[in-house]
């Protein structure tokens, strides 16, 4: 019997989701994949997103030649139709009433897929009756497993330090004789520096670069004239291609990163430079959900260079937390939750998100930490974690932006943004809009931390110490308004009690709530 076909989406690019030795399709099994313009409408990504995914696809389908059957269609329906003869059996909603098994699930099918990272692809998935779903890859927990895990902790406690722990000892990562190397488990302390003074960079070798070829530019092209033609529409810049598209790339990404930057990457992991966007950061989010990486292969690279002392213990556990912890962590939370998590608003928050946030206007912000970050994100798809959550979610925190656009926002216009990635993340820790699911207090701060954790302050036209006034920094009048208006909800957190008290304490709050909504919605 000749092997069926098998299906494989952008975000499965890597050996592993053909790797019959690890629960993949036939070795010998034809390849189908989609480039499906549809996806391009859905959401106004950003140009450098779009131009990296379908690189990545049109490499990946170079490398497979004759065995891939590559499809450019309107849908994904359309597509598998014109590829292998496949149409849906069912309606989107319509499920067997004895049918037990998870959507799309079926027992044996004319075509396999491994397990989609999107709750739309799992559904539209399960429109078929003839699509066999293999468990899904990229990641170092089974979702079986990790049920188990929550199980046992009885739904009171999901929090990230824990699961962290049992990935550590159920992988042996970092573990010295069933301990945590180096008698601690979080080193976090350790990786919370800030830059040094005086120095516009820090002193690492520069990241890994990559080099376009001709499918690049075919690519750029493509995207070119479907945007003048008005069929799609992007926001942000595009090219040079700064992450790698085909798996030769990213390894070379990955041993770049262990050989020369891992070192450095601890002490300096939570800190901005304006000058320094990616500091000692990997660049591997992009790559590893691409699919381009394995996770297991990254931190077992990452022990290697400490257990052979080159690299601290610090920046390797640094690194395995980022990626054996909250990843994974990230990735179970998503399915854990189900799909009422999308819609959770604790905080009621509902203004729009403003058009020059939109549109990644950062000439059109005065707040020289703001514009600093926003121009990265406009020019590259990226910035760091810090950036992420103390910049750009903060401020959609304190100026009450709905959670649900923020996440889209976060999804559209970051490269390594996907549905599982954003989701959990911006709704559970950016914006608290779970009401403490997944962290125990909402993350913001006032003009002080990004102070102390960067150079942004220093050139800019407010000053992090001041409330009121002309030159009140908008983090800290955004801060304290933040708080009285959740006093409170928050009063009761004994993360955030004492600083509700302060509250009171503030003779200039009348005056600081009184600017706060002056400002609105226009750039700060």
């Amino acid at each position: 019997m000749a092997p069926r076909p098998h299906w494989i989406f952008g975000d499965q690019l890597g050996p592993h989701f053909l790797d019959p030795r690890r629960g993949g399709p036939d070795g010998k099994a034809p390849v189908v994949m989609i480039e499906a313009r549809s996806v391009l409408r859905r959401r106004r990504f950003h140009r450098a997103k779009a131009h990296l995914v379908l690189s990545a696809m049109r490499h990946r389908a170079a490398e497979l030649g004759d065995r891939v059957t590559y499809v450019q269609a309107e849908t994904y329906a359309e597509g598998l139709e014109q590829a292998a003869g496949l149409r849906t059996t069912r309606p989107p909603a319509a499920r067997d009433e004895d049918d037990d098994r998870p959507v799309g699930q079926n027992s044996r099918g004319r075509l396999t897929v491994c397990h989609p990272t999107s709750r739309a692809a799992l559904d539209f998935l399960g429109r078929y009756g003839d699509i066999e779903i293999l468990p899904a890859k990229g990641f170092l927990v089974a979702q079986d497993d990790f049920e188990e895990w929550a199980g046992r902790n009885g739904g009171r406690s999901l929090r990230l330090e824990g699961f962290y722990h049992w990935v550590r000892e159920r992988h042996d990562l970092l573990m010295d004789e069933g301990e945590p190397s180096g008698g601690r488990w979080n080193l976090d302390h350790d990786n919370r520096e800030a830059p040094p003074r005086g120095q516009d960079t820090l002193d690492v070798r520069r990241p890994w670069q990559a080099h376009e070829d001709d499918i690049d530019e075919e690519v750029r092209h493509d995207l070119d004239r479907w945007e003048r033609d008005g069929d799609v529409s992007f926001v942000g810049r595009d090219g040079p291609r700064r992450f790698p598209a085909t798996r030769r790339e990213a390894m070379s990404a990955l041993r770049h990163f262990i050989t020369h930057r891992l070192e450095d990457f601890g002490r300096y992991e939570d800190a901005m430079l304006a000058a320094d966007p990616v500091m000692s950061h990997s660049l591997l989010s992009a790559p590893l959900n691409l699919g381009l990486l394995d996770p297991a292969e990254c931190v077992e690279r990452a022990e290697r260079a400490y257990r052979s002392g080159r690299a601290p213990l610090n920046s390797v556990e640094g690194f395995v937390r980022q990626i054996s912890g909250w990843r994974e962590y990230v990735w179970h939370l998503y399915w854990h939750f189900g799909e009422d998590y999308r819609a959770r608003n604790a905080l009621r928050h509902t203004t729009p998100l403003p058009d020059w946030f939109l549109e990644l206007d950062a000439d059109a912000v005065t707040a020289n930490c703001l514009s600093t970050v926003l121009t990265q994100v406009r020019d590259t798809g990226w910035t760091h974690h810090i950036p992420r959550l103390m910049v750009l979610g903060s401020r959609a925190l304190q100026d009450g932006w709905d959670p649900a656009a923020v996440t889209d926002w976060f999804h559209r216009c970051f490269v390594d943004g996907y549905d599982w990635v954003m989701l959990p993340n911006v709704v559970g820790m950016s914006q608290y809009a779970d009401g403490g699911l997944m962290t125990t207090k909402p993350y913001t701060s006032g003009g002080a931390y990004i102070h102390r954790m960067s150079d942004l302050c220093g050139p800019c036209a407010y000053r992090p110490t001041e409330r009121t006034g002309d030159r009140a920094c908008p983090y800290t009048t955004g801060y304290w308004a933040f708080m009285d208006r959740h006093r409170t909800r928050l009063s009761s957190n004994h993360r955030t009690a004492r600083v509700v008290k302060g509250l009171d304490r503030l003779k200039d709050l009348d005056e600081l709530l009184t600017k706060a909504r002056e400002r609105g919605a226009a750039p700060p």
